[in-house]
């Protein structure tokens, strides 16, 4: 009977080691989802930067 029990134990410690690593894995994920989005507002702010620079630059240009 102790080897049963011992066995069902083991299988017990198993998944709550697997349900520890699973949330680990889920916050990770957000704050990398979290970094994903705040990179691409910021590429977005980059590039609307340099498209306004960019018309800046040929209006000058075209007035030479």
């Amino acid at each position: 009977m102790f080897w049963p029990m011992f066995a069902v134990a083991l299988g017990f410690l198993g998944l709550l080691v697997l349900a520890v690593l699973a949330v680990r894995v889920f916050v990770e994920a957000e704050r990398l989802g979290r970094q994903v989005a705040d990179s691409a507002r910021r590429i977005g702010r980059a590039a609307d930067d340099l498209e306004r620079a960019a018309t800046s630059t040929a209006r000058s240009a075209e007035a030479l």
